[in-house]
């Protein structure tokens, strides 16, 4: 690190990422200590709790041989962690009578309870936003099943009793004095710890000015299969999310130094019956249930940045895939006396490139394609190329099941409510994705027969697309059996979550699909081989394509399709409904799996026809044990929040998850781009490619990129800093602060030495030797001979091991036939598929909207 800080006064790197509430970790106190580690050495801080170790009374606990493992619980930011359990019973799923049973509860706390050191107070938990049996923080209660422990917060009202828990939030300071706390920290306003309003008033605990339905993170039920084991993603929320909870607010120390305030994560198990009645239909938090949680201490990183005062604010730009390794780096940045703070503006790739190619100062620009000298009006491609990181895009899910009542097998039955782990994708399921092809994907009671056929001529649609892409005949195929089980509908399992805006994540995920012969060709109107067609708006065939064919591969995610629900608001019905109010964008590949994990598919709510204008209102997120959401994301969000991805298939006809390893292989597989050889490719159609058996397809490399003849040579000298930061000290595994966050690979050996040559072509003002074409100058590292990184022959570890990859990895395999075989007797053919489409529900923030959400946005952190 003492080279960076000999070098042009970079000692300051703030991170903006296009919603800071996703990523959280660009917000990073400079002076907060990280986790100890020994050198190279990611730390883990999961911790498994028992039911006889830690629960606050394990006598009398509903499951007494519970043991629940938490995957993170240091250097936590807004993200997921895993929640993981042994020892439980078969659940009950819940519905609108009973919360369930045999389930837990998870819940986010703030602070501790002084009568039992070691676990929250239960006032300070985020629990009751959902409002459902079992799950309400209050309720009417007879005065004999109360117990004593909640007597202070219980009201008699003669033949009835009233008892609530009301939540306190934590104070700006994030330091609890008294929890007899202040009516503006209470919830409802209440004047006292109890539940009763001044003049017996009774509290109205449905109205929480501080968390709702739709911002809450707790899980109210979390269900186990036969074997009495379950595993769910809990959403962690900081301050920024949540100010209620405070956690990870800055709380100086004296030596300069911040901490986050910490916080607790609570689980509640829950059994078959509560105190008095025989359901589960009371408050997690009375007493009778409350005894029995465990809780552990979540430490967070401390929001905010501690740079010098006064320095000028130095720009990137471009690529989403490098926020949150740039989010991580910035903390070790950011020490010394010229702090100069950096904002990530992320937006078009290409764009950025164009302004990184002039020679008047310029953002640098973070891009995983070459510069288009078309739009620069030159031969010779001026940029410095420096690789700093290696990532990927997935598609992300959560897809709990909902069999067939009147299927046969009972296993299957029993793990009603329980979500998939594994999703296997082609290029052509990934192309029906992204067609608004099946038919929940359009709005309901529009007009879809240009997704159907009349076959016999009659003038009446006798077959459909399927409804969504469980009920695909080529999705059953290549899945587990179980999925051909399934009932599940909805229109967020019928297409994919899809950011906004121009990108070269768009570019890479046509280029797959392009790729697949398969794919391309139904994209050009063949039958996929089970009655499925492509929907005629995102045909590249322009005699079937009414807007003339779709120009494929496309820098973003369009929707082609002109369908219209027709406003029927006059007769009493809804307004009108385009493809974009029905199935509205994302604002970033982070939302994506930020949605994910909160099983929110953005689905259009009720028409609310009193407000004026009417509108439509957003629906809830779906809870755990009846999510069905895709999305696409970046393999870092996906990491964040601990959102499960599907695996595809590659052209060397394998299926692969995004693992470190997979993304490793798939460097280890990339050449040279013909139009500039020092920027790497993933050639779908390459020889190389086709031997890379366990390399993930959808893997991109990012440069930052610049060009060497910029005028300001300080800022080139800043720019250079970065890079080196970026490449030594920024690629060791880890969650600590200044690590290579999970979701990423770190880099080759050779990547490193070109990034190392690159950053002293930034900072010295030219290239180090120039070449004819279009090599962008540069031939070889100094000291080197070598044009472009060339792997060795290393061989890379299994894609779905876990070992970070190291060195140079090399991919290995043989190339691969075809991918495709004949027909055979299993193959199921295609029945009619019932063309009703159930109401979908609302778009979150983009509710309503009827134009897609701009794709460049910025905010500093």
């Amino acid at each position: 690190m003492s080279r960076m800080f000999a070098r042009a006064g970079l000692t300051g790197l703030t991170v903006a990422v296009l919603t800071a509430s996703l990523i959280g970790a660009g917000g990073a106190l400079i002076h907060a200590e990280p986790a100890a580690a020994a050198e190279g050495e990611a730390t883990s801080s999961a911790v498994t709790l028992t039911n006889e170790g830690d629960a606050l009374n394990p006598d009398g606990a509903p499951f007494p041989d519970l043991e629940v493992t938490i995957s993170q619980t240091k250097d936590l930011v807004s993200q997921g962690i895993r929640v993981s359990w042994t020892g439980g019973k078969k659940s009950a799923k819940p519905d609108q009578n009973q919360g369930g049973a045999n389930f837990l509860q998870i819940a986010q706390c703030w602070g501790e309870d002084p009568a039992h050191p070691g676990h929250p107070d239960r006032r300070t938990c985020q629990y009751g936003g959902g409002r459902g049996p079992g799950s309400d923080r209050d309720g009417s209660i007879d005065l004999e099943s109360v117990h004593s422990e909640d007597r202070k917060y219980t009201a008699d009202l003669g033949w009835y009793a009233y008892s609530a828990i009301p939540f306190v939030a934590s104070n700006p300071a994030g330091i609890v004095d008294e929890y007899a706390a202040p009516a503006d920290r209470v919830l409802n306003n209440f004047s006292a710890p109890g539940v009763v309003k001044p003049e017996d008033q009774q509290a109205d605990m449905a109205n929480n000015q501080f968390f709702s339905a739709y911002t809450t993170n707790e899980v109210r039920w979390a269900g186990a299969g036969a074997d009495g084991s379950g595993s769910v993603s809990f959403e962690v929320q900081t301050a920024m999310q949540s100010t209620a909870l405070g956690c990870g607010t800055p709380i100086p120390r004296a030596d300069g130094s911040a901490v986050g305030q910490s916080c607790w994560l609570v689980i509640i198990p829950r059994g078959t019956s509560d105190s008095g009645v025989p359901n589960i239909t009371r408050s997690g938090l009375y007493w009778d249930a409350w005894e029995h949680h465990l809780a552990v201490r979540l430490e967070f990183k401390p929001l905010g940045v501690r740079c010098q005062i006064g320095q000028a604010e130095r720009q990137l730009a471009g690529s989403e895939l490098v926020a949150g390794a740039v989010a991580s780096w910035q903390p070790g940045l950011c020490q010394g006396e010229d702090g100069a703070p950096f904002v990530l503006s992320q937006g078009n790739e290409a764009d950025a490139a164009v302004r990184a190619a002039g020679t008047e100062p310029s953002p640098l620009a973070f891009t995983s394609r070459s510069l288009d000298l078309g739009r620069v009006g030159d031969t010779t491609d001026p940029l410095a190329y420096a690789p700093v990181a290696i990532a990927g895009i997935a598609l992300t899910f959560a897809i709990d099941r909902e069999p067939n009542p009147n299927t046969e097998n009972a296993d299957y039955r029993d793990r009603a409510g329980l979500p998939f782990t594994e999703m296997k994708l082609t290029p052509r399921l990934v192309a029906k994705l992204l067609t608004a092809s099946y038919l929940d994907a359009l709005p309901n009671r529009a007009d879809k027969d240009h997704l159907g056929r009349d076959k016999d001529g009659d003038g009446e649609i006798d077959e459909w697309n399927p409804r969504t892409i469980v009920w695909d005949p080529e999705f059953r195929k290549i899945n587990d059996p179980e999925w051909s089980e399934q009932v599940i509908i909805g229109a967020s399992v019928a297409d994919a979550l899809l950011p906004s805006g121009r990108s070269d994540a768009a570019v890479r995920l046509w280029e797959y699909v392009l790729a697949d012969p398969e794919a391309r060709a139904w994209l050009g109107g063949a039958d996929d081989g089970h009655g499925m067609f492509v929907n005629p708006w995102y045909s590249t065939d322009p005699d079937l394509n009414g807007a003339g064919g779709l120009a494929l591969p496309a820098d973003s995610f369009p929707k082609a399709d002109p369908v219209v629900k027709p406003d029927e608001s006059t007769t009493g019905g809804t307004g009108e409904i385009n493809l974009v109010t029905w199935r509205p964008y994302t604002a970033s590949l982070a939302e994506g799996a930020h949605l994910v994990l909160r099983g929110d598919g953005l689905i259009l709510g009720n028409w609310e026809p009193v407000p004026l204008p009417a509108k439509f209102g957003k629906s809830q997120r779906n809870l755990f044990g009846s999510q069905r959401v895709i999305g696409l994301t970046s393999t870092p969000a996906a990491s964040l929040f601990h959102t499960v991805t599907a695996s595809l298939r590659n052209p060397a006809g394998e299926f692969v998850a995004p693992t470190q390893n997979s993304l490793a292989a798939a460097a280890a597989a990339m050449t040279p781009t013909a139009a500039q050889p020092r920027v790497l490719r993933y050639d779908l159609s390459g020889d190389r490619v086709k031997a890379a058996t366990t390399s993930y397809p959808l893997t991109m490399p990012v440069y930052a990129a610049l060009n060497p003849k910029q005028t300001d040579a300080e800022l080139r000298g800043v720019y250079a800093n970065l890079i080196r930061y970026a490449v030594e000290e920024g690629q060791t595994p880890g969650t600590d602060v200044g690590e290579l966050p999970p979701g990423y690979a770190p880099l080759p050996d050779a990547w490193v030495a070109q990034a190392l040559a690159m950053a002293d072509a930034i900072e010295r003002g030219s290239l180090p030797q120039q070449s004819g074409g279009n090599s962008g100058g540069f031939t070889g590292a100094p000291g080197t001979s070598s044009p472009v990184p060339q792997p060795p022959s290393s061989s890379v570890p299994a894609a779905n091991s876990n070992p970070p990859a190291t060195g140079d990895p090399v991919a290995t395999g043989a190339p691969a036939g075809d991918l495709t075989g004949a027909e055979t007797p299993e193959d199921p053919d295609t029945g009619p598929i019932a063309a009703a489409v159930p109401i979908g529900v609302a778009a979150g923030l983009l509710a309503g909207l009827a134009v897609p959400v701009v794709s460049r946005v910025r905010r500093r952190l």
